[in-house]
């Protein structure tokens, strides 16, 4: 079972196409080079959200899609949910 998507060989979050249970282990797949992916989930992660496929720091910038979408302004941990409370989207800036 496929769990999480990524799109862009730079993606540095996965986007959950199932919801995901915090402690699960999941499965993912890159669709740029159909690459396996693997991921511990530290949080819930309700479908369509962003799911964390490494450590990130305050003022580092999240990748999705190939793109940069943002700047961390929480710190988050690989398998935490990417969303609103941690993360400043330039769609807000």
């Amino acid at each position: 079972m496929i769990h999480f998507l990524t799109h862009d060989s730079a993606d540095n979050v996965g986007v959950a196409v199932v919801d995901i249970t915090a402690g699960a282990d999941c499965t993912g797949r890159n669709l740029a080079n159909n690459e396996p992916l693997k991921a511990h989930v530290a949080e819930n992660i309700p479908l369509g959200h962003k799911l964390a496929l490494k450590d990130f720091a305050i003022g580092d910038t999240v990748t999705k899609y190939g793109c940069d979408i943002g700047k961390v302004v929480q710190p988050i941990k690989a398998g935490q949910h990417v969303h609103t409370h941690n993360l400043k989207t330039k769609r807000w800036a």
